[in-house]
């Protein structure tokens, strides 16, 4: 046994010794707790089941690829590869349905060709952001969004122009 697989356990143990040190319920504080993160769960698992299917539909549906021709000519003005329209129409919305499609440039492009590299510059450099509104402002109880929808996408697409301005920088193009 090394010493990192004894790190959490220890942790735990301190902060069970510490609260009981203070004088406090640690199993009573522990169940509180729980409560708390299933009652936060249950005000955003609606949101998040909704945009889960939101995304399943766009991507069924054929818009992701017909959306992906329509930017395209803009994408290739502010040096982005068209390739990657895909990627950034489905980033905002869904982690996961972004690193699907990061996983297909990389297959149909290869890991080192300037796609394949944009690709993975633009999944480190932007947010799921939708997904992550939804969560944070969902388990807060923020209902109105106000200006941080439109200023999240506007990082969002920064980041995008930035990771091919980068690439290309970096690869010397």
């Amino acid at each position: 046994m090394n010493l990192s697989s004894l790190v959490v356990p220890m942790l735990l143990a301190a902060l069970a010794v510490y609260g009981t040190g203070k004088r406090v319920d640690v199993y009573n504080a522990l169940t509180h707790g729980a409560e708390e993160g299933l009652t936060v769960l249950l005000r955003i698992v609606p949101a998040l089941v909704g945009l889960l299917t939101a995304v399943s539909m766009f991507r069924a549906s054929g818009a992701m690829e017909w959306f992906s021709r329509l930017f395209s000519p803009a994408l290739e003005l502010l040096g982005i590869p068209a390739e990657t329209a895909p990627l950034l129409l489905i980033r905002p919305v869904s982690g996961s349905g972004a690193l699907a499609v990061a996983t297909d440039l990389l297959h149909t492009y290869g890991p080192d060709s300037y796609v394949g590299r944009v690709a993975a510059v633009m999944l480190g450099s932007t947010e799921t952001t939708f997904y992550t509104i939804a969560v944070y402002f969902g388990s807060a109880g923020i209902f109105r969004t106000r200006h941080a929808v439109p200023a999240a996408l506007i990082a969002d697409l920064t980041g995008f122009a930035a990771s091919a301005l980068a690439v290309r920088l970096l690869l010397g193009t």
